[in-house]
């Protein structure tokens, strides 16, 4: 029988507000096993620690339970003091007593009841635990970044100057991101190409950075520390070695009417191309899909104009594996599609247009020079009405249910610019709220309003009409003023919400890292841990997890990369020995058990087997300990109740439970 001491917590009034902590305690003392029992208002303190401490000095305990909070939030902390007594850490349990009682529970005598039936439950757990002793595993010097916009850029800098070597994945030709499609930024208005060239440059230039583009992550299997991924490097049709970038190639092309992505399909580009002018590498890729050559093997425009001999059609794609110790994950996003937003004629005419397609226009290297103009016949605007919330907080299924975070500020930057540089021009701004979350960032809307003349009108645009002399009418209420508005104007601009980067499940479902409803990478914890996957040696870096501006998002990437660093920093990893393991007598090799992992840590393997004098040969689950997380899930799974967790019989736990629920 082991020797167990439960500790309540009160949590200040968290528990003890709904639970009664002081009857917990009385019903714990009398479960099998418990020596001492006890409560204090603040466990996680040091004080706190301190009882618990000096219990298993004094009680000479085997065992504890804690009735406290989530083990997510304090199983660590009350395992360094149970370590710190000299006791296995791994004979320590948790009741959540707070999020699974009090926080969920109004009746005291329903939540308390309950209470004592978690701390129970816990108390039989540790009577059949055995103590545990943690592995080891190797820790590979190597970082990969997923992503090549600001956010990934910044997290390889910072992991590079550390000392480490970095691989930074970009699917498109070049790196940059959306940062590069900007024209300038808020607040300080400064251009987003001064900013983000550099950066550029230095991620090239670094001796500890190795940038692969037009690439994609394949495959990932391994564990924290040990990674092993397949990197599919598309071909370019370009020897990178001995191109110049001189551009003569794409001059010369004939397919020249292929939409440019880099400006929004707002123009053209030819099928051989380099992304924009600061692209890195300054390499052209050829469009396989749309370069006659490979349509009908008749062209060799380009390879004729090459002085360098650098085209080479004959390129194939080639599959990197490399090992790494940790990943950052900086996939990005995109805005929304608008083709379920009829009201707003976006598909009806070439003058309504989202607020990233504004960016490429007032760029100077944009499809207009960047000269604001009507993309219908070139004119310039006289009045322009721009739309807030395009998707965003939408109570329907058409767009999301989030705020897009940046689009306030990002419309008061583009009206400003637009007031400034054509003041003749009529700015009126719909809005449901104004969110300006950020330092000086209320004081940039203002100027708007005041400094700029810009209308902002609260209230919904409800259609847009085009009319047959090409101008927009717009159907919209003024809430403040509480009527209906018709107004005419000639460019409407929709600020369309954001989303993650459409690759990111895929990406997640390699990582096995979680995401939420709306696709955003999930980090471990909200606010202890909010730049780390739950799954170990997974970071995230920018947009990927949730709606960030620049700042944001390069704060972000720097914490992503100082995660990394402390993985990377360390030779050896303490592995937890909280995981599964199959009875080779009673495993039956049916598969289950790997199907249902979240972590793909079993695998089978055939292995000659001694049943009872009988020597055969069978398929066996064999689990990774350095995968496993210790989830349960292939133990419930199991038809033959051969998978258990480490230290303790499951099935035994599992009917103690039972028994003590009934």
């Amino acid at each position: 029988m082991q020797r167990i001491g439960v500790f309540v917590c009160h949590c200040g009034t968290n528990i003890a507000a709904t639970v009664d902590v002081k009857k917990v305690v009385e019903m714990a003392a009398k479960e099998p096993g418990v020596v001492h029992a006890e409560d204090y208002q603040y466990m996680c303190s040091e004080a706190g620690q301190a009882k618990i401490i000096n219990a298993i000095h004094e009680k000479n305990l085997t065992g504890i339970v804690v009735c406290s909070c989530s083990p997510r939030m304090h199983e660590a902390t009350f395992r360094k003091a149970a370590q710190k007594a000299g006791l296995n850490p791994y004979m320590v349990e948790i009741a959540n007593i707070r999020e699974h009682c009090s926080w969920i529970h109004k009746d005291m005598e329903e939540a308390t009841l309950k209470a004592v039936i978690l701390a129970r439950a816990a108390i039989a757990k540790v009577n059949l635990d055995a103590p545990l002793q943690p592995g080891e595993s190797l820790v590979t010097k190597r970082a990969l970044v997923i992503g090549g916009g600001i956010a990934g850029i910044q997290s390889a800098l910072d992991i590079a100057e550390a000392g480490y070597e970095v691989d930074i994945v970009e699917k498109l030709p070049s790196i940059g991101g959306r940062m590069s499609q900007l024209d300038k930024t808020f607040p300080t208005l400064d251009c987003s190409a001064c900013i983000l060239t550099p950066k550029m440059v230095e991620a090239a230039a670094h001796e500890k950075i190795n940038i692969y583009t037009y690439s994609e992550v394949e495959k990932v299997s391994g564990f924290v520390g040990d990674f092993t991924v397949d990197i599919r490097k598309k071909a370019r049709s370009v020897d990178m070695d001995k191109c110049t970038g001189c551009g003569v190639c794409s001059s010369k092309c004939p397919s020249k009417k292929n939409p440019n992505e880099f400006n929004r399909g707002l123009n053209n580009r030819s099928a051989i191309y380099i992304p924009f002018a600061q692209a890195i590498p300054n390499v052209p890729v050829i469009d396989r899909e749309n370069c006659i050559k490979f349509k009908t093997g008749k062209c060799g425009a380009c390879s004729k104009a090459c002085a360098a001999g650098a085209i080479d059609y004959e390129q194939k794609d080639e599959i990197i594996t490399q090992k790494y110790g940790a990943i950052v994950v900086a996939t990005g996003f995109d805005v929304i599609p608008l083709d379920k937003y009829d009201e707003y004629a976006y598909s009806q005419s070439k003058d309504v247009i989202t607020s990233l397609e504004l960016e490429r226009i007032m760029n100077a290297a944009g499809p207009t020079k960047g000269h604001l103009e009507r993309l219908s016949d070139g004119k310039a605007p006289k009045n322009i009405v721009f739309v807030q919330c395009v998707g965003s907080r939408c109570s329907d299924e058409r767009g999301k249910s989030y705020c897009s975070k940046i689009c306030c500020m990002y419309t008061a930057k583009h009206a400003m610019l637009i007031r400034d540089k054509y003041p003749d021009t009529n700015v009126t701004v719909f809005y449901i709220d104004v969110r300006t979350p950020g330092k000086n960032f209320d004081e940039f809307y203002r100027r708007a309003v005041e400094d700029y003349g810009v209308n902002y009108v609260k209230g919904q645009v409800g259609k847009v009409i085009p009319q047959p002399d090409g101008t927009l009418m717009v159907q919209a209420s003024d809430l403040l003023e509480n009527k209906q508005i018709l107004m005419e104007a000639d460019m409407v601009v929709l600020a369309a919400a954001i989303e993650p980067n459409k690759d990111v499940r895929k990406i997640a479902t390699m990582l096995t890292a979680s995401i939420d409803t709306n696709n955003f990478l999930t980090e471990a914890h909200a606010k202890l841990r909010p730049v780390e996957s739950p799954t170990a040696g997974i970071f995230l870096s920018g947009v990927c997890q949730g709606p960030k501006d620049i700042p944001e998002t390069v704060a972000q990437a720097g914490a992503a990369a100082v995660k990394a660093i402390g993985l990377l920093a360390k030779d050896k990893l303490t592995t937890n020995p909280c995981t599964a393991h199959s009875d080779e007598l009673l495993c039956n090799g049916c598969s289950q058990c790997a199907n249902v992992c979240p972590y793909g840590a079993i695998s089978y393997e055939e292995k000659q087997v001694n049943d009872h004098g009988i020597r055969e040969t069978r398929r066996i689950a064999v689990v990774n300990n350095a995968l496993c997380q210790g989830c349960g899930a292939c133990t419930v799974t199991c038809p033959s109740g051969a998978m258990d967790l480490q230290g303790f019989s499951n099935r035994q736990i599992l009917a103690e439970v039972d028994a003590i629920c009934r």
